[in-house]
């Protein structure tokens, strides 16, 4: 299939994705020919094209642009997997990635989507083979995640040659084992979502412990139903 590269180039040009402070999503500016903004993340954002659908582009935000590099290195000693997205370039201001279908974990508690106990041993099985690749699978959350036909496909891995263990996967982990259950099938309200996202980065400041905060987030979520 033939695609029209320079259009897309032109297109991508007239975005321009600015990061925020506090662990914010990335703002954005611009609208380009054809593209839809499929992801958003603290770092970059990711476009699809109707001028070439089966691509996605990691836009980064403009302080950003030193991480394109090392995630462009990152996917090339991961090499071809079923648990990743596949990296085909990469250039100063974004990657050329493939575009994966399905819904983001977070999407799938915001639609009552059922999240299968197969894509958490998928994730588990993937980080599995960071490890054996000699990088740190780092920064997986419900945003990174994609369900896709009941299995699990991460599509970040810009922070796998960090040092240290930041815990969010096994926090999430853990809360899926003990309180999935509750919200199996219900659709969860995205300022509930967004508030427990903001609770979690800041629950350094406001709680001695993980369990702690599980133990605070379940009595809201009980008060709110």
């Amino acid at each position: 299939m033939e695609y029209d590269w320079p259009a897309v180039r032109e297109s991508l040009s007239r975005i321009t994705v600015i990061s925020n402070p506090g662990n914010e999503p990335v703002s954005l500016f611009g609208e380009g020919d054809g593209l839809r903004c499929v992801g958003i993340g603290t770092d970059a954002a990711v476009f699809q094209t109707n001028l070439a659908p089966s691509y996605a582009f990691k836009v980064y935000a403009e302080d950003k642009t030193s991480k394109i590099g090392t995630e462009a290195e990152v996917y090339g000693i991961l090499g071809e997997s079923s648990y990743f997205s596949t990296c085909f370039s990469a250039t100063d201001h974004y990657l050329v990635l493939s575009y994966e279908e399905g819904p983001t974990l977070f999407d799938c508690l915001l639609q009552g989507i059922h999240v299968p106990q197969q894509a958490i041993a998928d994730v588990e099985e993937a980080r599995k083979y960071v490890l054996e690749k000699g990088l740190n699978p780092r920064d997986i959350h419900l945003k990174n995640i994609l369900l896709q036909d009941g299995r699990a496909k991460i599509i970040d891995v810009s922070e796998y040659v960090l040092p240290g263990d930041d815990q969010r996967w096994e926090h999430l982990k853990n809360a899926y084992e003990e309180y999935y259950h509750l919200l199996d099938g219900r659709p969860v309200p995205s300022w509930i979502l967004e508030a427990i996202r903001k609770w979690y980065h800041q629950r350094r400041r406001y709680f001695s412990s993980f369990e702690e905060f599980k133990k605070f987030v379940l009595k809201y979520m009980t008060i709110k139903k």
